[in-house]
């Protein structure tokens, strides 16, 4: 069976995606309630989540068009359909690689409004301009005006490697988007979307009106697609890839939720997929990894190792306070609430006695395709390269060739460049590290620091028929001896006895001077 109906892959304009019929998910209460309920609204979702639609659809409404509204849950609610001043304003379209390039965008998007209304000669400032253009249009209609924001902060996350450039373009931010809080006599609604909220920028330090509508309870599938949406609106096409795949129709809606659905931006839970990643793969009718290949967090990967952060808490363990979830703070250097935002975390509980959040990564699609750019960051080196053979790996390691896998790992973290190790060469926790990356990325289940009422081993690794026992020792304190001894008197591999798969104890030495795996005994 092949689906012929048109599905809205990149179509980010509301008013083309009605006019040339292609699939829609009603989002149009929302934009009836946020409409009706207040003015300055801010959200916050990762990019490819649906943003510049849902921006789109506001503008379509506010501008009048009832026309395309036509069957959808608005049409019931709003009976005035009143057309107002809008100005649109899309900071996607470039990549913002100086001052200069910011503040041509902002004289392009706005010289499209002031030939239309008029503008004073005199006036050049971006900020004085955008000030003077909505009192124009204000005045020249007798309606008050709509501004609609997308992206608001494209360049700001696009330089954040670039500390120096970033404090200029936000100096410019600034004095732009503090224009808001002074034409809010002028503004019947106000609409931003962006991926973080930075502190430095006046809109969140002065505009303290702005309604953060970004974990709202209310409003927690505004962007996204819900489990009922996809079974209401999708049914076609899930059958279409059952087929293709030859699947069932139920294995086919477990196939999807695990590797698109998860997301979650409130308290309560509510789950939502990825709609670039699920409308690619019913175009393509194939599994994939569509949102990440679209832009991979090169920054945040080279910002992880640089702090060694401990990535094995991606694992739904990383906690963060609720108050600073939304706030990112370059100087601070704290990349959960940037991570959070961009989408390669997300809520997994909510914990109302200490008001923090528990995060961890939303599904397959993103826990292997953030590791995957994690790993190169980690070794300064493709895992294809050197003397280490993936193939061959996987193979003593399903087989149970103890040595000879313990001997190509020795050969992986023989290959990894010293400026990848510098000072880490001490740090057991870099070891570890890369040894989750690794067998994570090669399809092994892995748990790490894994607990017990004695104390918690290194690594766990299960494969089909056997269940593998690690723990790690530096040379400079402790030795292969030391690491089988503690495994035995800890119980580390008692929990595992009732299982129908052989355990094996593996102890792990590693070497400060050689920078890699010294010896290992097993048991």
């Amino acid at each position: 069976m092949n689906t012929v109906r048109k599905l809205p892959v990149g179509i980010q304009d509301f008013e083309d995606l009605r006019t040339n019929d292609y699939l829609y998910v009603d989002k149009t209460e929302y934009v009836y309630r946020l409409a009706t309920q207040g003015k300055p609204y801010f959200l916050s979702r990762p990019r490819r989540f649906g943003k510049s639609l849902f921006l789109s659809t506001l503008k379509a409404y506010f501008e009048g068009k009832r026309e395309l509204f036509e069957g959808l849950k608005i049409a019931g609610l709003e009976k005035d359909w009143i057309k107002y001043p809008v100005i649109y304003l899309d900071f996607n379209a470039s990549e913002y690689s100086d001052v200069q390039t910011l503040e041509m965008v902002l004289d392009y998007l706005l010289k499209e409004y002031e030939e239309e209304y008029g503008k004073k000669d005199m006036e050049t400032k971006p900020s004085i301009r955008f000030a003077s253009l909505i009192a124009t249009m204000h005045k020249k209609t007798g309606h008050k005006v709509v501004i609609l924001i997308d992206e608001y902060d494209k360049s700001l996350v696009n330089t954040m490697d670039r500390p120096d450039l970033n404090e200029k373009i936000r100096d410019v931010l600034k004095g732009f988007y503090g224009v808001l809080k002074g034409a809010d006599a002028h503004l019947k609604f106000v609409f931003l979307t962006g991926v973080t909220k930075f502190s430095k920028v006046s809109i969140f330090s002065d505009l303290n009106q702005l309604v953060d509508i970004s974990l709202d309870n209310r409003y927690a599938a505004i962007c996204g697609i819900t489990q009922a949406e996809l079974e209401e609106n999708f049914a076609p096409e899930i059958i279409a890839l059952a087929e293709k795949t030859r699947k069932t129709y139920e294995e086919t809606l477990f196939e999807l939720q695990k590797r698109y659905n998860g997301y979650h931006f409130s308290e309560n839970l509510i789950s939502v997929y990825n709609p670039f990643s699920l409308l690619n793969t019913f175009l393509a009718q194939q599994y994939r990894y569509y949102w990440f290949a679209t832009g991979t967090p090169t920054f945040l990967a080279k910002a992880l190792r640089n702090q060694n952060y401990d990535i094995r808490k991606f694992e739904d363990d990383v906690k963060i306070a609720a108050n600073s979830i939304m706030d990112y703070r370059y100087e601070n250097q704290n990349l959960v609430p940037l991570l959070y935002q961009s989408g390669y975390l997300t809520v997994k509980s909510y914990e109302q006695d200490g008001d923090f959040y528990v995060l961890g990564f939303p599904n397959e699609e993103v826990k292997y395709g953030f590791l995957n750019e994690l790993l190169p960051a980690f070794v300064l080196t493709p895992i294809t390269t050197g003397r280490f053979s993936v193939i061959e790996f996987l193979q003593q390691f399903k087989e149970g060739d103890i040595e000879g896998f313990m001997t190509s790992l020795k050969a992986f973290f023989a290959d990894i460049p010293y400026s990848a190790i510098k000072k880490r060469h001490r740090d057991e926790q870099y070891y570890q590290h890369v040894f989750y990356l690794l067998f994570t990325l090669l399809g092994q289940f892995v748990q790490t620091e894994v607990k017990n009422n004695k104390g918690r081993t290194d690594a766990v690794v299960k494969t089909a028929n056997n269940i593998y026992v690690f723990e790690f020792k530096m040379d400079s304190n402790a030795t292969a001896e030391d690491a089988l001894k503690q495994i035995n008197s800890k119980d580390y591999a008692i929990p595992y006895s009732a299982d129908h798969r052989k355990t094996v104890k593996i102890g792990v030495e590693f070497s400060q001077t050689e920078r890699g795996v010294k010896r290992w005994l097993t048991e």
